[in-house]
């Protein structure tokens, strides 16, 4: 694993974004199947394809992270300031 790179993934409707030793688990759209590609990261706001359960094909969807951050007292300039690339990882 890069040292510049953090990794999104879900669990049914529970979103993932590992950076480091660190992981944020926060709740997404009850619909959502797989979240499939990032599509463009800037620093704390994604753009995705992911899949719902009401539709077979991809969606764009948008994630941003610095609300997250804030209220989990995270200073998000300081944590998401070395990450330079996200990508979707499934263990």
């Amino acid at each position: 694993m890069e040292k510049d790179t953090a990794y999104l993934s879900n669990y049914n409707e529970y979103i993932s974004f590992k950076y480091g030793d660190r992981e944020i688990r926060f709740k997404g759209p009850y619909s959502l199947v797989k979240i499939d590609k990032v599509i463009s990261w800037d620093k704390g706001y994604l753009v995705v394809n992911s899949y719902y359960s009401h539709n077979s094909a991809p969606e764009e969807d948008y994630i941003d992270l610095i609300p997250i951050l804030d209220k989990l007292y995270i200073d998000p300039e300081t944590f998401l300031e070395p990450i330079k690339k996200v990508e979707v990882h499934y263990v």
